[in-house]
């Protein structure tokens, strides 16, 4: 019985199940195309038999480095179906980043988009352990390098030149998806998810089958409490080497028999148009996204639109209290990460605005301070996990067995953010360890400064981080900030603002007024690149300029 579960608890499986009850349905649409359930698996069935064919086994690692496309979603459940193991890497990555993570993962196989071509060298001078090389033949064998436009070699010539065997995607699937099946059960692991690394070395999350099914579950019945209906679409628009864009799109929409809108990309100025044409009632656009759309121009038609739900933070309670009356979307925040899935969840029926919800009942959660001790009701302190079901967080650091007995110091997980619980249950982050503040003898939160700030009607996003202080084992408080279009701030007006709405010590010492905040591709803040820029030139001081705080 245990053992039919666990066979049962699977993704592809699942997409086999789904595939018999809804075959022709359309399951995906992607630019001009509709995929169904059927296709979708038969697609699938072809990747796997193609993989086989290149002596891919189980427990296998593959490396992907693709845009958004069908193709990524064939190969991840192709992959399940030979319990291989997906390891999608960031797009914007390059040079010793990439490389680090292609030999740490072990990855015998590399994915890509032709046009991602010219960052293999660096790869394959550093690693011996990929044999070959398969390219979507999207510009297959016509692709000329950005950087050698003219005269650049073909994507076959290049890879050759490499000494690298190419597999084009074509070539790769024209089987009859006949591929010898392989027994995989819920705790065989099925995706490496590289960390941001922003400490150290990005460190390998090694995801289970049961994680991903098991979120699809708890998005289905926890979140929307079942408020997805066969007829409802899901519009993707994250990366798909981001662990949400599965999470709460893909898998969810798999497990109710729904369909998904797979995007390229997020594009804000076609993000409504096809939300419309489409019919989505679900949006995995949360986060810095939101902002974005808040930027257009308002219209009388902006609540005329499908959208019920948009599944994402974190969010403000003003950021919230300004987009959903506008455009009708309910935006609903949660807790989670690549390591633990999502422990801490709002409802739809239920939910506070600005909090990340309850602890769900998979989990056991508290609060501890610096010494392990745990803190009372709406004192701040580490968030730490426990699991009280099999296979529901990550099995371990893949290769760093150091790393994960650290996380599971007296045997719960670190997470290594830090929150609050207030009386009524409800969950609110307050900072990453890593980005707290300690000045003059009081912690800072960032997160808040950041939201006072960013609630400034001229201030579109702001970035708050420790810099080096002149005193001894004190920092200061930095904040690098973007304007909205046509507005711009004296840095007196900002302290002013602040001064109003926050204890003095938090407010900033340290202003610096950015055309852009440097950003990963799945358009998170990267406050490391701040720091190590530090105090610039262009960086405004209240204490040189003689601006006395009140207190």
């Amino acid at each position: 019985m245990v053992l039919d579960i666990a066979r049962e608890r699977v993704m592809h499986k699942l997409l086999e199940r789904q595939a018999a009850k809804y075959s022709e349905r359309t399951y995906m649409y992607f630019e001009d195309k509709k995929i169904s359930f059927k296709e979708l698996n038969d697609a699938a069935n072809r990747v796997a038999c193609g993989l086989q064919k290149l002596g891919i086994t189980k427990g296998d690692k593959v490396s992907v480095i693709m845009e958004n496309c069908p193709e990524s979603i064939f190969l991840m459940f192709g992959l399940s179906k030979l319990g291989a193991v997906k390891v999608p890497i960031n797009t914007a990555h390059k040079g010793e980043v990439m490389t680090y993570m292609v030999d740490h993962s072990d990855s015998s196989i590399l994915f890509m988009h032709s046009h991602f071509v010219d960052r293999l060298a660096s790869v394959l001078e550093k690693t011996t352990k990929i044999k070959s090389v398969v390219v979507l033949e999207e510009d297959c064998g016509k692709h000329k390098s950005d950087d050698n436009a003219e005269g650049a070699d073909t994507v076959k010539d290049q890879i050759n030149a490499l000494g690298k065997e190419l597999v084009e995607w074509s070539d790769l699937t024209s089987n009859d998806g006949g591929y010898q099946p392989v027994d995989v059960i819920w705790s065989d692991p099925v995706l490496i998810l590289y960390t941001s690394g922003t400490t150290g070395l990005s460190k390998g999350v090694l995801i289970p089958q049961n994680l991903l099914f098991s979120m699809a579950e708890r998005y289905y019945n926890g979140v929307l409490e079942q408020n997805l209906d066969e007829n409802d679409c899901i519009y993707v628009n994250s990366a798909l080497f981001h662990a949400h864009a599965w999470h709460a799109g893909i898998n969810l929409a798999l497990l109710k028999g729904a369909s998904i809108l797979l995007a390229k990309q997020f594009s804000a100025s076609k993000y409504w148009e096809d939300i419309k044409r489409y019919g989505c009632a679900i949006s995995i656009a949360g986060g810095a996204r939101l902002p974005i759309l808040l930027l257009a121009e308002p219209s009388p038609e902006d609540a005329n639109n499908p959208l019920k739900i948009i599944l994402g933070g974190p969010a403000s309670e003003k950021l919230c209290s300004a987009f959903e009356p506008r455009f009708g979307a309910k935006i609903i925040e949660f807790y989670g990460s690549s390591e633990l899935g999502m422990p801490i969840i709002n409802q739809v029926s239920e939910r506070k605005l600005g909090a990340c919800g309850r602890a769900h009942q998979d989990f056991s959660i508290k609060i501890v301070d610096e010494d392990g001790a745990e803190v009372g009701v709406n004192q701040p302190g580490e968030i730490l996990i426990r699991p009280l079901k099999p296979n529901m967080i990550m099995l371990e650091y893949y290769k760093m067995p150091e790393k994960t007995v650290e996380a599971w110091r007296d045997l719960w997980f670190h997470t290594g953010d830090n929150a609050l619980i207030d009386e009524d249950g409800y969950y609110h982050f307050v900072d990453r360890k890593k980005d707290s503040i300690r000045r003059r003898g009081e912690n800072v939160s960032s997160f808040e400064v950041e939201r006072v700030i960013n609630s400034h009607p001229s201030v579109i996003e702001s970035a708050v981080y420790a810099v080096e202080s002149e005193l001894t084992e004190d920092d200061e408080v930095m904040v690098s900030l973007v304007f909205k279009p046509g507005q711009s701030l004296l840095p007196e007006d900002l302290m002013n603002y602040c001064e109003d709405k926050m204890a003095y010590f938090m407010v900033p010492r340290y202003v610096r007024f950015m055309d852009s905040l440097p950003k990963n591709a799945v358009l998170r803040v990267e406050k490391y690149r701040l720091r190590e820029e530090g105090i610039t030139a262009d960086t405004w001081d209240r204490e040189n300029a003689g601006y006395k705080l009140k207190r």
